[in-house]
């Protein structure tokens, strides 16, 4: 009979995994280095696979240890689920979350609706504001938690997701083949907007900002009606929409990257509980790590 797998040891190789390094992880999940390492040598034997290579200082994922990955997320996710669930001390009272419109409608439906299950007494209240915005209200104590654009620059956030930033037009318009190419953008200190500006100076493609809205509906509106060309992260992309790329005279963009900020406050359980749900529902790469805080808008 098969063996069962360890969920702490799977916490563990996540732990790992997010860290990129055995030291790093070893702190995450409050172990020594030599139980870190002795777990995971028990999750390959068991496993009978190796699941980490070497690389300098680094520890990167095998082809096994990247096939474990989502499966492990999925495993511990749904245990502190389920122990949540059989919880009689189910946590009570008012936890507030501000987030730019666009983020909410991708990945607000998922993080409420667990957490709603784990703590259906929890009142939740959602804020919808850009990225600057958001910091500002944290920074005056408005909100406990805040999911921002991530821009390396000033204070602290920690990168939950990353997604590569895509130019997308209409799939019914050929407005990206103008010679001046009409863009939909956010305001001036949107960083999306800094990115595809320089990357059409860059290239030395002609362009003009024809639209201009921190909201991600309007800019989205302008694109399938044919009349201008943006930039979105690829979870974004709705039906109807069409990828560019180097092919079409658009050039490659960065990556994208999407922090979670906590509020100075005393010890909140809720705000806590909460924070690990976006965590685990936004985790695509799991950097785990607290990186310079969003400067612009999205």
């Amino acid at each position: 009979m098969p063996h069962m797998l360890d969920s702490d040891q799977l916490r563990t190789f996540l732990a790992i995994a997010d860290a990129g390094s055995f030291t790093r992880a070893a702190d995450v999940v409050h172990k020594t280095q030599s139980a870190v390492s002795m777990q995971m040598k028990r999750l390959e034997e068991r496993l009978g696979r190796s699941l980490f290579d070497r690389d300098g200082r680094a520890t990167k994922l095998t082809d096994d240890g990247e096939r474990l990955l989502d499966y492990a997320r999925r495993i511990v996710r749904l245990n502190s689920e389920c122990v949540a669930s059989f919880s009689d001390t189910d946590l009570v009272g008012r936890v507030r979350l501000g987030l730019p419109d666009d983020y909410a409608d991708r990945y607000l439906p998922e993080i409420l609706a667990t957490f709603s299950r784990s703590n259906p007494r929890a009142e939740v209240t959602v804020v919808c504001e850009p990225t600057p915005m958001l910091v500002e209200q944290i920074r005056n104590g408005d909100l406990d938690l805040a999911i921002i654009t991530h821009v390396d620059g000033r204070g602290s956030s920690e990168v939950v997701r990353s997604e590569q930033l895509l130019w997308v037009t209409s799939a019914r318009h050929c407005v990206h083949d103008e010679a001046v190419v009409p863009l939909a953008l956010g305001r001036s200190s949107c960083n999306w907007r800094a990115s595809a500006v320089a990357a059409l100076e860059a290239r030395g493609r002609r362009f003009r900002v024809a639209y201009v809205s921190w909201h991600s509906t309007a800019v989205g509106a302008a694109v399938l009606a044919g009349l201008a060309v943006s930039v979105l992260p690829e979870s974004a992309i709705r039906s109807g929409m069409r990828i560019l790329g180097p092919r079409d005279g658009f050039p490659g963009l960065p990556s994208c990257k999407i922090g979670l900020l906590c509020g100075a406050r005393e010890p909140n359980e809720l705000a806590d509980a909460l924070a690990d749900q976006i965590r685990n529902s936004l985790d695509n790469l799991g950097s785990g790590r607290v990186v310079p805080l969003a400067d612009a808008a999205e």
